[in-house]
């Protein structure tokens, strides 16, 4: 019996891998494989605090507080902060309540581990860049040199879709749409497909780079490329924006004040879509967001549209005679003298 129950956790395991995630609930590749590491952490994490081997390791040896425990080693031992301790904590519940449903026996043990709450976290304000800044960053390039071109091209395709960072490594020359009306097929999270338009001037630059890389428009082929001829992965783009926000913040002050990542590029370009009037709806469908509520962020966070706004508004309270000046009355500058 003992055999049967430690091949119940194997057995689950790779059927949550290979079926139930990409097959049943459609993720795509990258969500399975971030749920791979957060399992793979917490049993790693039981073996050591059980001191056994894995193959030893079964569902009845799993309780509740060793889940709890895994949460707090997560953010004192590895240092994770708690955005990280709930995506983590995310992909336990999914594999718990997958277990509950196959493995009714164990509803019981999903069920209490279900129950272990989220970590609140603090709102914090998200950070873009301004129209100048994109242009101070794209500006930084040295588009004489073949890396250059490349960077530049991906930089422009960034800020022009707000593209996710795992869809600018999955884009495929083929789906491009390089002739009028130029766009680009992106597939987003969820397997969800959208047309983006993309400027003339972005299909110009992908033009361009394209047939510098000799590469068939028609065919599935990774279009940015690292020195190795490989695609570039996402920490490979987020090395490449660093490196020319570094170089951008030498001529653009500003830069230095903020602290900005790949996903910035995706903010950058919906808060300067807002600005430009488009509605919210059509920012929704841009982005790939699930839900116009997602994208509502957006229309509380920029200060001088929300000052805009602010002007259009009869205020309350009594009116300021404009006629008066502070300057004119000796009284008043008097007691300033004296404090």
């Amino acid at each position: 019996m003992k055999i049967l129950q430690a091949n119940i956790l194997g057995i689950a395991l790779k059927n949550f891998f290979y079926s139930y995630l990409p097959q049943l609930r459609g993720m795509s590749p990258h969500t399975i494989l971030n749920y791979r590491d957060s399992l793979k952490l917490f049993l790693q994490f039981l073996i050591e605090q059980k001191n056994i081997s894995p193959s030893e390791l079964t569902i009845e040896k799993i309780e509740p507080d060793q889940v709890i425990g895994f949460l707090d080693y997560l953010e004192k031992t590895r240092g994770n902060g708690a955005g990280t301790r709930n995506i983590r904590l995310s992909a336990l519940h999914s594999f718990f309540r997958y277990l509950a449903g196959k493995y009714p026996e164990h509803l019981n043990l999903s069920q209490r581990i279900l129950t272990i709450p989220f970590k609140r976290t603090s709102t914090q304000a998200i950070e873009y860049l301004e129209f100048d800044e994109v242009m101070a960053v794209l500006k930084s390039i040295d588009r004489s040199k073949a890396n250059g071109r490349r960077d530049y091209a991906l930089l422009l395709f960034m800020f022009n879709t707000g593209a996710r960072v795992q869809e600018v490594v999955d884009l495929k020359a083929k789906d491009l749409q390089l002739s009028k009306p130029f766009a680009v097929h992106i597939f987003g999270k969820g397997r969800k497909e959208r047309i983006c338009p993309i400027w003339p001037e972005t299909a110009h630059v992908l033009r361009e780079y394209l047939q510098e890389q000799e590469m068939d428009f028609r065919k599935p082929l990774p279009i940015f490329l690292n020195h190795l001829g490989k695609p570039l992965t996402r920490f490979g783009i987020g090395y490449i924006l660093k490196k020319y926000l570094h170089k951008a913040a030498k001529i653009q002050a500003s830069l230095k004040k903020k602290r900005l990542h790949p996903h910035s590029v995706r903010h950058s370009t919906a808060v300067n879509l807002l600005k430009s009037g488009v509605d919210l709806t059509t920012i929704t469908n841009w982005l790939g967001h699930a839900s116009v509520n997602t994208t509502n962020k957006y229309a509380t966070m920029d200060l001088e549209m929300k000052q805009k706004a602010l002007a259009r508004v009869k205020p309350l309270g009594d009116e300021i005679d404009p006629g008066f000046s502070w300057k004119e009355n000796p009284d008043i500058l008097a007691w300033l003298e004296s404090l």
